[in-house]
């Protein structure tokens, strides 16, 4: 048996055990895993610390340096969401449909936990907590695979965590990291079916590409966030400017960053050079078409590849449009159906937005950064859902469960 097949092994007897624990002693143990990160809080940081110092001694850019780190703030953070995740409503057991039919067979859909959950991501250690919270609260197993930036943080508080579980009286492997952060241990686990029920990879296009050509257990894809922002002709472009802000500086490495902006011709001159002006406050490099580079003189041209870049940095592409039609067309063709928002003070036009752009989020006046599981209310999420099936946007604990029909009779027969 080799080592991925026996993990797989570990992780589905824990999730029988785990099924039948029931909510209460789930709840107990996510509030003690909690409780421990705040009081482990030291130790997490250290590690995380060594992540950072190797991180930088290899190159990467300051936005990935920034989701690799911890702070007592965000482990703090991590808690909360442990907690709220703990608070909020058991999704299972919960009696989705029922109906009694006319031979007198009552049936019912149920929802079950979905049994082992994979999930693959990177760089981002706070992953480690949100994902095990999610997936235990609806009665699931996860193996955890982090990438090689943070394996030190991932470990610390994988450890944290299990020792948690089994001081609430829960087993340990309800929560497995996998430590091998080679290539070929990530390709074992994407195809190790007969254990992994569902696989959920969280990181860049080149991550979610792999597991989408390479996987055959069933995954939800997570998305890139080529997030489009329009500035409709009706626009209060003092309102546009602050929200383009907000949305693209606040924390440039995340999915949910606006990347490209779209501004209605008519309002371009005077919108540019506000919004211009305040994203310079940040040094934003801006990569505009020959409208926007006329305006702007230090912007600088766009290339083809720009318009459906993930930057993932202090960079925006900018582009005018004729009309919100031309902005719908631009969305369609190079957005990642992620989240795309409008500013406008035209009903007209929002409605339009709202109705033609296929997207998980469509905001109206509002940045693309709420596009998150605790700003929705979920407590913590696991991933953006860039696909329909089988759940779409923030992936909470809500989303973490399959169902089954119990059917029950007195005897009927076919």
């Amino acid at each position: 048996m080799s080592n991925m097949i026996e993990t797989g092994a570990r992780s589905k007897q824990a999730q029988r055990i785990l099924a039948k624990a029931g909510g209460a002693l789930i709840d107990k143990a996510l509030n003690e895993i909690a409780t421990a990160l705040e009081a482990n809080s030291a130790f997490i940081l250290e590690e995380n610390a060594k992540d950072i110092r190797a991180g930088r001694d290899n190159g990467l850019s300051e936005a990935l340096i920034d989701r690799l780190t911890l702070t007592q703030s965000r482990i703090g953070g991590m808690a909360d969401g442990l907690r709220q995740v703990a608070a909020s409503e058991n999704p299972v057991g919960r009696v989705l449909w029922g109906e009694t039919r006319p031979n007198g067979i009552k049936i019912e859909k149920v929802s079950v936990p979905i049994g082992v959950i994979a999930v693959i991501f990177e760089a981002r250690p706070n992953v480690t907590a949100d994902a095990a919270a999610i997936c235990l609260k609806a009665g699931n197993s996860v193996i955890l695979k982090g990438g090689k930036e943070a394996c030190n943080s991932n470990k610390a508080i994988a450890d944290v965590m299990r020792s948690a579980l089994s001081k609430a009286g829960l087993p340990e492997d309800c929560i497995i990291l996998i430590e091998n952060i080679s290539r070929e241990a990530t390709v074992e686990l994407m195809k190790l079916n007969g254990y992994v029920d569902l696989l959920i990879p969280r990181g860049g296009a080149g991550l979610i590409r792999s597991v989408v050509e390479n996987a055959t257990v069933p995954v939800i894809e997570t998305g890139v966030g080529n997030c489009h922002i329009y500035v409709d002709k009706d626009a209060d472009l003092n309102m546009a400017a602050d929200i383009i802000f907000n949305a693209k500086t606040s924390r440039v490495s995340v999915c949910n960053a606006c990347e490209s902006l779209l501004i209605h011709k008519d309002v371009a001159e005077v919108g540019l050079i506000a919004i211009g002006e305040k994203l310079r406050e940040k040094n934003v490099e801006i990569r505009g078409d020959e409208a926007v580079c006329e305006i702007l003189p230090y912007a600088v041209k766009a290339g083809d590849d720009d318009w459906g870049r993930e930057y993932l940095d202090y960079i925006i592409s900018v582009k005018t449009v004729e009309n919100i039609d031309e902005a719908v067309a631009h969305i369609s063709k190079y957005g990642t159906g992620h989240s795309e928002a409008i500013i406008t003070d035209s009903y007209a036009a929002a409605e339009k937005f709202k109705a033609e752009v296929d997207a998980a989020a469509v905001y109206v006046n509002a940045s693309t950064r709420f596009t998150d599981g605790g700003e929705f209310g979920f407590g913590a999420e696991i991933g953006i859902s860039t696909q329909k099936l089988h759940a779409r946007g923030p992936l909470g604990v809500a989303h973490m469960v399959s169902e089954k029909y119990v059917i029950s009779g007195n005897g009927q027969i076919r």
